[in-house]
């Protein structure tokens, strides 16, 4: 049984790592976060310590150092760096939410410092793991397709929330291009191979349309966090979020399946099969090229 903390307890995304802890007979010794809405941890870990400041974190770590196994990040994105630093400066393994990091930069310290502290940070990358992605990749290497066309579609809506809150700040969220589409691009990558360029044509705060080309395929794709982008039968469906992958005649159906990704990501991390800061550069780089454009009406 490994010892985790866990920073952002309060957030979107900590239960998924929460329950992943608990589903792979793990123990939550103490979250961390500036909000004190964690009562999520009574139905999987009632005994762990709330810590509220970033320096009540590092007096616990001290406390409790050579006890903590992992520290688990799933704070803001701007957040993901200081954190990973904070635990590989202790020895302690990481696993972070996605995106680990918003630059190549910082991936190469991460890359750094793991040798210097002789310490992992592993990553979230879980579309890899989608058993429909994971089939059309099989299928498609075995057919040993090649220079495909692929149509990328991708809207998740987003309310006026979204642009109060850090997420719509791009200097701390690095933009949806970050926010939304980095499994995307990892994806397109992992299943097509050997990124190669990007053409943007269209891009505002709520919306970007572009090209991308891999070594094995050529992929227009659409992100966006604005409701009027929704097709018509997902509004009628009440539904804010439309995803499609089509080549040729064939679409790819991967709305489902999402429930149990981050149990797996975690057992495969704990058995040493998880994906490190090498398997996120491209979709970093990716998301950074992309920021570099100027917005395109």
């Amino acid at each position: 049984m490994k010892n985790f903390i866990l920073i952002g307890a309060a957030g979107y995304i900590a239960p998924r790592h929460i329950k992943a802890i608990s589903e792979t007979k793990n123990n939550l010794i103490a979250v961390c976060d500036v909000s004190d809405s964690v009562g999520i941890l009574d139905s999987y870990f009632k005994d762990a310590e709330l810590l509220s400041t970033e320096n009540q974190l590092k007096h616990f770590i001290k406390k409790n150092q050579g006890e903590i196994d992992y520290i688990s990040i799933c704070t803001p994105n701007f957040l993901h760096m200081d954190f990973i630093r904070l635990a590989l400066t202790h020895k302690i393994d990481v696993i972070c939410e996605k995106p680990l990091v918003l630059n190549l930069d910082d991936l190469d310290e991460i890359e750094s410092l793991e040798r210097k502290y002789n310490s992992k940070v592993w990553t979230i990358l879980q579309l890899r793991l989608h058993q429909s992605i994971k089939k059309f990749k099989t299928s498609f290497e075995k057919n040993d397709t090649k220079n495909i066309r692929v149509n990328l579609k991708y809207i998740t809506a987003r309310g006026n929330w979204y642009d109060k809150s850090w997420k719509g700040d791009t200097k701390k969220s690095g933009g949806i291009s970050f926010n939304i589409g980095i499994h995307l691009f990892d994806m397109l990558n992992y299943v097509f191979g050997e990124y190669i360029s990007l053409k943007i044509l269209r891009k505002n705060a709520k919306t970007i349309e572009g090209e991308l080309t891999f070594q094995k395929a050529s992929v227009h794709w659409f992100l966006s966090i604005d409701f009027s982008e929704l097709p018509k039968d997902a509004v009628i469906g009440e539904k804010s979020t439309f995803r499609s992958i089509t080549f040729g005649d064939t679409e790819i159906e991967f709305s489902q399946g999402f429930t149990d990704l981050h149990t797996i990501s975690y057992t495969e991390i704990l058995a040493g099969r998880g994906f490190r800061a090498k398997d996120a550069k491209v979709s970093i780089e990716i998301a950074e090229d992309i920021n570099k454009v100027q917005d395109i009406k």
